[in-house]
């Protein structure tokens, strides 16, 4: 049996292919959007396409879907629209395509928004949209791997999100739009308003210079940001310091709020390229004593997103009705 997950983050898109030791592999959203790397010429490199049981990915912010779909049926590639959605940096598009055309037995998950079932209706009413798919695909790695069914789970990388899940069942989210600070993104505050209502600059512009980037004064690429400010930081610089010092106390304030509306919390799991950091800088560490207090405090790889859609798609292809809440929905 092989089975395959895809995570469709802001750097780039990354594979899992599961096996008894998985196989991990990324792709560069300059490679992609440059068209000269194919994905599933790279996957092909690594398994025999024709071998796939069934592979499970995500797509962008997952919002016009609320169930696990076969991808036939999926409608706009499961999105409302691009717009809003970050830093559109390209080469997602055609990767979804690719797979789409390609033949291989493929679902789609949808992300966690206002019309997705499973979700406390006070984050429905309160949220038009609390997360991006690999959000479920992170906390069903996360289930698996520590058999936690209440736990918070910190995804921390170019933004951050924290998604709660109460006996088993994904409950609330909150997107890095208004909730903590990533390297990238981060919440709107009244001068990005101001900005936007002068004509200045557009959300979405103000959405992609709100986190860790905006404090350090790092203007760069998406996907040399986190090199650029960790750079600055190892050279001692006040700006960078408090760039990091801040991202961390916003994730911090995050995870006591879902906290604090939470009947009871088994552990806490951090994950994402700088959830799990522990070198050059230890900000895991940063991160667990400010909320061990809660619960013990795990740590997952940054390949939990891939990993996740990958057991997805194995729990699927096995039966599973139910992934944390979200139905599956066969083909017709």
């Amino acid at each position: 049996m092989v089975f395959v997950g895809m995570d469709h983050g802001t750097t780039g898109v990354s594979f899992t292919i599961l096996e008894e030791e998985p196989v991990h592999f990324k792709i560069g959203r300059e490679e992609l959007s440059s068209g000269k790397v194919s994905a599933l010429e790279e996957l092909s490199k690594r398994v025999d396409i024709g071998s796939i049981d069934l592979m499970a990915i995500t797509y962008a912010m997952g919002d016009g879907i609320n169930e696990i779909i076969p991808i036939e049926n999926v409608k706009n590639r499961g999105i409302i629209s691009i717009g809003g959605a970050g830093k559109v940096t390209g080469g997602g598009t055609s990767v979804y395509d690719e797979i789409k055309n390609s033949g291989v037995p493929t679902v789609l998950i949808p992300g966690l928004h206002r019309n997705t079932p499973c979700l406390d209706e006070r984050f429905r009413a309160a949220y038009s949209h609390a997360a991006s798919p690999e959000k479920v695909s992170i906390s069903y790695n996360a289930y698996l791997e520590t058999g936690f069914r209440n736990m918070i789970v910190a995804d921390i990388s170019s933004n951050s999100v924290s998604i709660l899940v109460e006996d088993g069942t994904i409950k609330g989210a909150m997107d890095a739009c208004v909730g903590a600070m990533g390297i990238i993104h981060g919440p709107l505050d009244l001068e990005m308003i101001r900005d936007i209502d002068d004509g200045e600059k557009t959300a979405n512009e103000c959405f992609s210079r709100a986190g860790a980037v905006k404090v350090a004064g790092v203007d760069t690429k998406v996907a040399s940001a986190k090199e650029a400010i960790i750079r600055k930081y190892l050279e001692g610089q006040r700006e960078a310091e408090l760039a990091i010092e801040t991202m961390v106390m916003t994730i911090i304030m995050e995870i006591w709020g879902l906290r604090g509306i939470a009947d009871k919390i088994e552990g806490i799991v951090l994950t994402g390229s700088i959830g799990s950091m522990q070198e050059p800088i230890n900000i895991f560490q940063m991160i667990k004593e400010g909320v061990e207090d809660i619960a013990p405090v795990l740590i997952l790889p940054p390949t939990s997103g891939s990993v996740g859609s990958a057991q997805i798609a194995k729990a699927v292809f096995e039966g599973e009705k139910d992934i944390l809440g979200i139905k599956v929905l066969e083909a017709h």
